[in-house]
């Protein structure tokens, strides 16, 4: 459809095929180096279906707060188990991080992933105590900007969002419909509507947009769409496109850690 190639990330990125065994390989060393000293709590469950599971990572010491990462890919592939890693930066600095898989499309809808989300906050909250921060990338930066709508999360939950780290998001849903993808994601004018971000007030929690410089126009769009619409912090990361703008999370020297956690 006409828009396919304006969002097709993987083929304007060299090498893009050799990324997710990068990504699966480091989220499967990390879990290995926590799991050895015993700082993570692998396969809780948030809800009743197999992929409403999450891991929580532990500091070494004690926990500063939670910070949960939304993981990507056009809310219709991967999971928790690709993006261990991500949760390094936060984790040496004193936090402890969730990272909640979800259920994909077509077999559920965009709201229905929003509302899994929601759950896998509230039931990691009750779990860890102080600040909450939310990270999410690409569909996840969707999600976890959703999270700060009121009503969405119970009231108790949002008041402890501390900052929303929203990297490369899917801010408008109403291009996708546009799209080849359509047929699996189902974004009709009524979901576009409720679940675009973008068209919704500005939150009163913290939210920083975060891009990188050399991702696809409509991202670049997408992220200046929303800093907008909510009056944001927004960086443009220079040199990182869309598969590499996430990589400083794992570096808890990052300048991505260091706003994540401001």
């Amino acid at each position: 459809m006409e828009l396919d190639d304006a969002y097709a990330n993987a083929a304007h990125i060299p090498g893009a095929e050799a990324y997710p065994a990068k990504w699966a390989a480091a989220a499967a060393a990390f879990r290995q180096q926590r799991a050895v000293t015993g700082r993570i709590r692998p396969g809780l469950m948030y809800g009743h279906g197999t992929r409403q599971v999450l891991d929580l990572f532990l500091p070494d010491g004690p926990s500063q707060g939670l910070v949960v990462f939304v993981h990507g890919g056009y809310w219709l592939r991967f999971d928790r188990s690709d993006w261990s890693h991500l949760a390094a930066g936060a984790v040496a600095r004193g936090w402890s991080v969730a990272l909640p898989s979800y259920d994909l499309c077509p077999r559920v809808r965009i709201s229905d992933i929003t509302r899994q989300i929601a759950q896998a906050v509230s039931v990691t909250a009750r779990e860890v105590s102080g600040p909450i921060r939310l990270m999410g990338h690409s569909a996840g930066g969707h999600l976890v900007a959703r999270m700060t709508a009121e009503g969405v999360l119970p009231g108790d939950v949002r008041a402890r969002l501390a900052h929303v780290l929203s990297i490369s998001p899917v801010a408008d849903l109403r291009p996708l419909m546009r799209t080849s993808m359509n047929a699996d994601l189902q974004v009709d004018t009524a979901e576009a509507q409720a679940e675009s971000p973008v068209l919704h007030p500005a939150p009163a929690v913290p939210v920083t947009v975060w891009v990188g410089a050399d991702e696809r126009p409509v991202f670049l769009e997408q992220a200046q769409a929303l800093a907008t619409a909510w009056g944001c912090a927004h960086h443009v990361a220079p040199d990182k496109h869309h598969f590499d703008v996430i990589a400083p999370l794992a570096d808890p020297d990052s300048a991505m850690v260091a706003t994540l956690l401001s």
